[in-house]
């Protein structure tokens, strides 16, 4: 797995660039987040566009990486599709974390 990241405004944008976040690559994921979330002092928007399947161990390591960061920094979630976003709704996790539709939408908070 590979992340994409890229300052944007007071944003970084973070793409996971795999298709699943599951049991197998959970562990790579954190560990790819860490230097992320320890150099974090504004929103990390994570871009979950190109995942397609989450899975426990996945949405753990999500978890993990919004308790990695130190206050002022926040972890939202972007473009989830309709079964990750499924996944966040059902397990409730849609109110610990904040969802947006599209990531102008979430950029365009910065603006406001």
């Amino acid at each position: 797995m590979e992340l994409a990241i890229q300052q944007c405004g007071e944003a970084k944008i973070v793409r996971p660039e795999a298709a699943r976040i599951d049991a197998a690559v959970a562990i790579e994921f954190k560990d790819l987040m860490r230097p992320v979330c320890a150099e974090a002092d504004g929103r990390i928007l994570l871009d979950l566009s190109e995942v397609q399947f989450i899975d426990s161990s996945g949405l753990g390591a999500v978890v993990a990486v919004m308790k990695m960061l130190e206050p002022p920094a926040t972890l939202e979630l972007v473009t989830l599709n309709p079964t990750v976003d499924m996944v966040f709704r059902l397990t409730r996790m849609d109110s610990v974390f904040r969802i947006h539709a599209t990531l102008d939408a979430a950029l365009a908070q910065d603006a406001a």
